[in-house]
């Protein structure tokens, strides 16, 4: 009786094969609009390119002086400044709500499922339909919230003219547009902690702070830590609701690294210096991603 030969690895390789082929159209996808683009950004970056000097397309004399002149730059430094406090308050104050709205809903109601849906509402809302809206919210004349404050005695002035209140202005309407994604992922983690530990803990008597403290938040952490990371990215681009709400000001009050690069592009024509600002930023939040990530994960890749 014959024996049957199968070669080592055969199958395997022919799998894999079949799998890399299939994937052929989404890579090819994904490199024309990925990473082409940012390769000619990295490019750019390098050359003096202004629109309105001919031939300053491709010159690479001096490949870092974008970067050297960013450096020296206040004003991209002040940018900078601006973003951390953006970033830090919509990290805070996105998680703290979706984590208080998710504590809210995880309790068996009736009205959980349709006080789910209804909180989805500002997450799947265009963001120039978040800006107008919250522009009108904040505009004396026209806000029914400014003229309701005035009638029980508390006027508010004018919160996106004015240089102490303007990025806060923008950190809560950011908050109110993205805070269901924490709370959809603060509640899913909810869900899927056990209830036996808890039953412990309610039997040892411990209160339902104590019970939050040291039994869910623990179980729940990682997939904070992944929410917040998610928000600390999208806290970069709310070029959106700064270009609608305030364009920047007052001032340079709101201007933050992003609406900068779009300025020195648009604005100025400089091409290349906005490249360079805008590389750095993706460099810099990906290493702040990584960093966090690292944080967050042991070496055998689970999660802590």
């Amino acid at each position: 009786m014959a024996s049957l030969s199968i070669k080592p690895g055969g199958w395997s390789e022919r799998r894999d094969r079949q799998l890399f082929v299939g994937l052929l159209p989404a890579l090819a996808i994904l490199v024309v609009l990925t990473a082409a683009p940012a390769l000619y950004l990295v490019l750019t970056s390098l050359t003096p390119l202004n629109l309105a000097v001919p031939g300053t397309a491709w010159n690479f004399d001096k490949p870092f002086a974008n970067y050297v002149e960013m450096l020296e730059d206040p004003r991209f430094t002040h940018s900078v400044v601006v973003q951390i406090k953006l970033s830090i308050a919509s990290v805070v104050l996105q998680m703290l709500a979706g984590l208080g709205v998710a504590l809210l809903l995880n309790e068996n109601t009736r009205m959980r499922l349709w006080a789910r849906s209804g909180m989805l509402i500002p997450m799947v809302l265009p963001p120039i339909v978040v800006g107008i809206t919250w522009l009108a919210l904040f505009t004396v004349d026209i806000s029914p919230i400014h003229r309701a404050l005035a009638w029980i005695g508390l006027p508010v002035g004018p919160l996106l003219t004015n240089p102490s209140t303007a990025l806060w202005a923008i950190v809560f309407a950011g908050t109110w547009e993205h805070f269901p994604f924490a709370m959809l992922m603060s509640l899913a983690a909810l869900q899927m902690v056990p209830e036996s530990p808890i039953e412990a803990a309610r039997i040892d008597g411990a209160s339902r702070w104590q019970i939050f403290w040291h039994v869910r938040l623990p179980f729940i952490m990682p997939t904070l830590v992944v929410a917040g990371l998610f928000i600390l990215i999208d806290s970069v681009k709310a070029f959106p609701l700064i270009f609608i709400m305030t364009d920047g000001g007052p001032g340079e009050v709101t201007e933050v690294t992003n609406f900068y690069v779009y300025r020195q592009a648009f604005t100025f024509s400089l091409w290349g210096y906005g490249s360079a600002i805008a590389t750095t930023m993706l460099a810099a939040v990906f290493l702040i991603s990584y960093f966090i990530y690292g944080l967050t994960t042991p070496k055998n890749g689970a999660p802590n």
